[in-house]
């Protein structure tokens, strides 16, 4: 799944964004759920493409029974963590998922979680 696109914010690193935006708006950008950078998406935007993927190519393997790996950036795997733990959008913000930290979901029947697993904690 590709990662969430940044927009005007792609191709320089965070100091320079904040230096040129401020610091407290590149969080806003990086961590709100509706608020996108120039040219770019919010996390909204990116769980309005990440969500329909999910549904329409994984949610059909796993009702086969069959175990399914994602591997995506952090963003789009934030906006799928965010539906699978019908998390509201402040509580988003908090959500860390580390690089290469396993998440295991094993959902039921009706696609809501039975059990989350945290393989990095």
């Amino acid at each position: 799944m590709n990662e969430r696109d940044y927009g005007e914010l792609v191709g320089i690193n965070k100091e320079e964004a904040r230096k040129r935006w401020g610091a407290e708006q590149v969080h806003l950008w990086q961590r709100s759920y509706d608020i996108a950078p120039p040219g770019g998406e919010s996390l909204k935007d990116t769980a309005a493409r990440v969500i329909p993927f999910f549904e329409k190519w994984i949610v059909p393997e796993l009702q086969k029974g069959k175990s399914v790996i994602l591997v995506a950036h952090g963003n789009s795997l934030r906006s799928l963590v965010m539906e699978l733990d019908r998390l509201e959008p402040d509580e988003v913000m908090q959500v860390e998922i580390g690089t290469a930290s396993p998440l295991v979901y094993r959902l039921n029947a009706d696609g809501t979680v039975a059990e989350k697993r945290d393989l990095a904690a």
